[in-house]
């Protein structure tokens, strides 16, 4: 039997522990049916030395030198093992492995790779090589027998030993209900079944048994380690099960109340293809609809998590193909409304991005709205002349708002870092690059674009308004109005009529602290934005921006009270340079520049920033500095409370009246999702996940470098409640 050689890669312990985790204490059984002979299971001697490899770079520093003398895992190999994976074809073992690790960037490693490491494996439990290679493809796995390594007596439970029952188990599925149209558009108080929890975004909670008086009794009810890797999703609950997305494509039920898992979905991506982070999920009916990392979606019985429709709606490939930065990707998530499923497109494509919607029964597409304007279509020509090939941009980071008065889906897009062409206006056209940086307002039922509002023209410095667009009643010129109302990365504010899209008005959070030198004025009647053109990159100099390109605020949203009328904003205070790239290179904009985070002139060394502003009124109310750049959304609750998250991995909870912060708990990692609340069986809760988000997770490190972030992260859901009350809390 091979003998492992060398010694092991320092540091390099993620893919070990979690195939440690899936090893040990994954309940797997399979039922052996008889069935015809299967080819036999052959690899080659060459595939298991190349495996051996592979297990000392990857695995042996958990399962240990031997496979089975690891000091942090089981092991991989004797009868145990051999036991636990008795299957009719190593096709599960194989699928395991490939999706799972390593756990920081689960499926990198190859589907080669991973043949090579099972076939070092099942040579070094007895299975003999031979000469012919182990196929890389599970379903080519599937049809061959199971491995000839020996099948020892002994491990799993003794011969002639019965168990007691197991206790009783609530199980919340059996009393799942569908989630209705009028679910979605008046939600049950403790139900968060939207990204932000309505229709119209605001991201706050009518939940208040939490509250200011007691809030600093909050404590930990329960955890749940999940996927590791990158994780932006916030969960959502129905029926007192709460559903999570996880980093490589796993979405899971839980009990609600006590985080146990219910079920767990996993869908295995072609080669080639990474994973990528998902904002959200969406429920209707019994079905979740689920965003993947191949640009399917994916709709799932929510009582089993078995899949009901697949759907294709992009090529993730198609941008490396065509030698861009990035394949076309689902990274927001979907807008369900009127028996649609609305879902934005992410990437750098010919002809940019779009939304499409999908039947949510059958999942055929019934229409396609693309972002960027077609050359014969309403602002066709306002792309500098460039062929629609040459366009591209107008990302949809986040879920689409619905008003359901004026039967609008609406929706943001962001703009191009392929800045250079558009830079210099041509004769005979505009380089105001529509639907950039614009809030689409599109019919559900048709697709048909009924208004739209371009916030910045020719978008030249990657600051986007791709954000949340919340519909809300304010009162203009003393006239209560249905108005939308939105920010980009500069933290200004645009506020427009709901049914017509027209203008009303604008509030500049970023240039009162400092934080937004580029537009210098906004015209009154139509919102037209003036530049600085000193601030325009592409002409050789260093161009120092406020703010940074992850915010001021960035993607992660704001939370709404209505009955205060107060905005609670996540802010960054910092800028950055863009500065000239040598000759040759690309930079990050196609103006030449790559941007380098610096703090705002005059920072104090403070950069986290959460502050609640009356829209009524336009003025701060307050505002909360921290050291901690805040890298997560906000919520705000009935309870006079505002939750946030911050870079140095704290939680907070802040007096929604004054800021003053009342509470706060170290998690383990990176709170880089949005928190939310919900209850079940009348106990109130609050739930954030944790795991190293994206850029604004990474981006302002260089300015507060004493504060570490786990290297090996752990993914996981922090839920808080109060201390129970047997005489407030109903038996389950």
């Amino acid at each position: 039997m091979t003998k492992i050689r060398g010694t092991t890669r320092r540091g390099q312990v993620g893919f070990g522990a979690l195939l440690g985790f899936v090893i040990g204490s994954a309940a797997l059984s399979w039922r052996l049916e008889a069935q015809a002979p299967k080819p036999p299971l052959i690899f080659t001697g060459a595939q298991s030395d190349a495996g051996q490899s592979l297990y000392v770079e990857h695995c042996a520093s958990c399962h240990g030198q031997n496979l089975d003398d690891g000091p942090f895992a089981p092991p991989l190999k004797g009868i145990d093992f051999r036991q636990k994976w008795d299957a009719p074809s190593v096709e599960p073992l194989f699928t395991f492995t490939s999706t799972k690790m390593p756990s920081a960037r689960p499926g990198t490693l190859g589907e080669e790779a991973y043949a090579q490491l099972l076939a070092f494996i099942l040579h070094e439990n007895g299975a003999r090589p031979g000469t012919k290679g182990l196929p890389a493809n599970p379903d080519a796995l599937k049809a061959l027998a199971a491995p000839d390594w020996p099948r020892y007596g002994g491990g799993g439970l003794a011969p002639g030993v019965s168990l007691p029952p197991a206790p009783a188990r609530f199980n919340p599925l059996d009393k799942l209900q569908p989630v209705t149209d009028d679910m979605l558009l008046h939600p049950p108080h403790g139900e968060w079944l939207l990204w932000r929890r309505t229709y119209d975004a605001f991201g706050f909670s009518p939940l208040k048994a939490i509250n200011k008086s007691n809030v600093s009794d909050l404590r930990v009810a329960w955890t749940w380690s999940l996927p590791n890797g990158p994780n932006e999703a916030t969960p959502i609950v129905h029926d007192g099960i709460m559903f999570v997305h996880s980093y490589g494509d796993k979405v899971q039920a839980l009990d609600a109340a006590t985080g146990d898992l219910l079920w767990q979905y996993s869908r295995r991506l072609p080669s080639g293809v990474q994973p990528s982070v998902k904002r959200s999920i969406s429920i209707y009916g019994t079905r979740l609809y689920v965003p993947t990392s191949d640009a399917h979606v994916v709709a799932l019985d929510a009582k089993t998590g078995r899949v009901i429709w697949d759907r294709i709606v992009g090529d993730p490939t198609l941008g490396s193909r065509i030698g861009l930065f990035t394949g076309q990707q689902l990274t927001g998530g979907p807008l369900v409304a009127r028996g649609k499923v609305m879902m934005g497109t992410t990437g750098r494509l010919e002809g940019g991005n779009y939304v499409v919607a999908l039947d949510a029964e059958t999942g055929q597409e019934a229409w396609r709205f693309y972002t960027i304007a077609r050359p014969t279509e309403l602002g066709g020509n306002s792309w500098n002349g460039l062929p629609v090939e040459k366009r591209n941009g107008g990302s949809v980071w986040i879920p689409g708002s619905y008003d359901p008065v004026n039967n609008l889906a609406i929706f943001g897009t962001g703009n191009t870092y392929d800045t250079g062409p558009l830079r210099v206006p041509q004769e005979g056209f505009t380089n105001d690059a529509l639907y950039l940086d614009t809030t689409l307002a599109l019919n559900p039922d048709t697709g048909k674009l009924v208004w739209h509002f371009q916030h910045q023209t020719n978008g030249q410095w990657d600051l986007d308004w791709a954000f949340e667009r919340q519909v809300m009643q304010l009162t203009v010129n003393n006239v209560p109005k249905s108005v939308v109302v939105t920010a980009g990365n500069q933290m200004l504010w645009d506020i427009l009529e709901t049914a017509t899209g027209k203008y009303v008005g604008s509030m500049d959070v970023g240039r009162e602290w400092g934080l937004q030198n580029v537009v210098t004025g906004i015209d009154p009647k139509t919102g037209a934005k003036t530049v600085d053109a000193r601030l325009v990159p592409g002409d050789g100099e260093i161009k120092t921006i406020c703010p940074h390109v992850d915010g001021g605020r960035d993607w992660m949203p704001t939370s709404y009270d209505p009955s205060t009328k107060m905005l609670f904003i996540p802010i960054v205070e910092a800028c950055m340079d863009l500065v000239p790239v040598a000759e040759g290179e690309r930079g990050n904009l196609t103006t030449g520049v790559r941007w380098k985070v610096r703090r705002k002139p005059g920072s104090d060394g403070k950069y986290g920033h959460l502050e609640a502003v009356n829209l009524e009124t336009k003025r701060t109310v307050w505002v909360d500095r921290s050291r901690a750049p805040l890298t997560s959304g906000v919520l705000a609750t009935a309870g006079g409370l505002v939750f946030v998250g911050g870079l140095d991995r704290m939680f907070s909870a802040h007096d929604a009246a004054t800021g003053a912060e009342l509470w706060k708990i170290r998690l383990n990692d990176v709170p880089a999702s949005v928190p939310m609340a919900y209850s079940v069986n009348g106990r109130e809760y609050v739930a954030t996940v944790v795991g190293p988000g994206g850029s604004q997770s990474r981006a302002y490190s260089a300015l507060v470098p004493e504060m570490e972030s786990p290297p090996d992260h752990g993914a996981a859901i922090w839920v808080f409640a109060l201390p129970a009350k047997a005489a407030t809390v109903e038996k389950r």
